[in-house]
C-alpha cells in the first residue's frame, strides 16, 4: 500500500482451553498493537489445538508466507504443553535440554523446587534464541522466524518489550479513529469515494451500541502521517457537510 518494504507476521494461538472458550484470547490484541507500533503488520491470525500435527502444518505454512510468526500457549510444564518440541520437529532440529533455559531454571528455583515438571520448560530446539522472562521465570524462544511465548497474557506482555531490537520493522502503523453518530448506509458511498482516492490508507468502518444509540467508528491507518491526515481532512469534510454528529475522536 505504500513504497515502504512490507514488513508481516502472522499470530498462531495455541491451546485447547481457547477453542472450548474457557479461556479469553487477549494475546492477538497485544502482539497485534505492539507490532503495529514497530512496523510490523499482522495479516494472519489462527486458532489451533494442542495437537502436534496441526502445530506443524501451521508453523511450516505460515513460516514461508509471513517475515515473522508468533505463537502463544504450550510451553509449560504439564502433559499437554507440546509446542517446544512441535516447533523442534517443524524445523527438523533437535529437541532437548537447552544449557541456557536450563540455568536460568535451575537458578530461579529454591533448592528442591526444580522438579521434573519445572524442567520440562527448559525443554526446546536446543539450538533456539532464548526469549528472557521478567515474571516468572521461564523463558519463550525463537528459531528461524518464529517466536514462541506462554500462553498466560501478563506473562507474554512482559517477555515483548525484550525483543523490540532483534526485530525489523518497518514505519510504525499509525491510526485515527472517529467514532459518528450514524449508520453505515448513510455514509458507504462517501468512505468508499474517499477510499478510492486514497490507495495508500486503509479505511475501515465498524458498527458501535452505546448508551442505547447506534453509531459508527470509522478507523483510518497508514504508516504515511501526511497521507493519513489528508484523508483525515476528507473524512472531516464530508461528516461537517452531511451534519453526522462526531462522537469521539481517538
Amino acid at each position: 500500500m505504500t513504497n515502504r518494504k512490507e514488513i508481516t507476521a502472522g499470530i498462531i494461538i495455541i491451546g485447547n482451553e481457547v477453542l472450548s472458550g474457557r479461556t479469553k484470547d487477549i494475546n492477538t490484541s497485544t502482539l497485534a498493537k505492539w507490532l503495529n507500533s514497530i512496523g510490523i503488520e499482522v495479516k494472519e491470525v489462527r486458532v489451533i489445538p494442542d495437537i502436534e500435527a496441526t502445530i506443524i502444518e501451521n508453523v511450516n505454512h505460515l513460516r514461508k508466507k509471513f517475515n515473522y510468526i508468533f505463537t502463544t500457549g504450550g510451553i509449560g510444564p504439564t502433559h499437554d504443553d507440546i509446542t517446544a518440541e512441535s516447533i523442534a520437529k517443524a524445523f527438523n532440529v533437535e529437541y532437548g535440554f537447552h544449557k541456557e533455559a536450563y540455568s536460568i531454571l535451575e537458578n530461579y528455583y529454591k533448592p528442591g523446587e526444580f522438579n521434573d515438571g519445572r524442567q520440562k520448560m527448559a525443554k526446546m530446539p536446543t539450538s533456539a534464541n532464548l526469549i528472557l522472562n521478567p515474571t516468572s521465570g521461564a523463558p519463550g524462544f525463537n528459531i528461524g522466524n518464529v517466536f514462541c511465548l506462554p500462553g498466560v497474557p501478563s506473562i507474554l506482555q512482559s517477555m515483548i518489550g525484550g525483543l523490540n531490537n532483534v526485530l525489523i520493522g518497518g514505519d510504525p502503523i499509525l491510526s485515527i479513529t472517529i467514532s459518528l453518530r450514524t449508520v453505515e448506509s448513510e455514509i458507504a458511498k462517501s468512505i468508499t469515494e474517499i477510499q478510492n482516492k486514497n490507495n495508500d490508507v486503509e479505511i475501515g468502518s465498524y458498527p458501535f451500541f452505546r448508551a442505547g444509540k447506534l453509531g459508527v467508528s470509522i478507523v483510518i491507518r497508514s504508516s504515511n502521517k501526511k497521507k493519513l491526515d489528508g484523508c483525515y481532512q476528507q473524512i472531516y469534510k464530508f461528516v461537517e457537510k452531511k451534519g453526522i454528529e462526531i462522537v469521539e475522536e481517538v
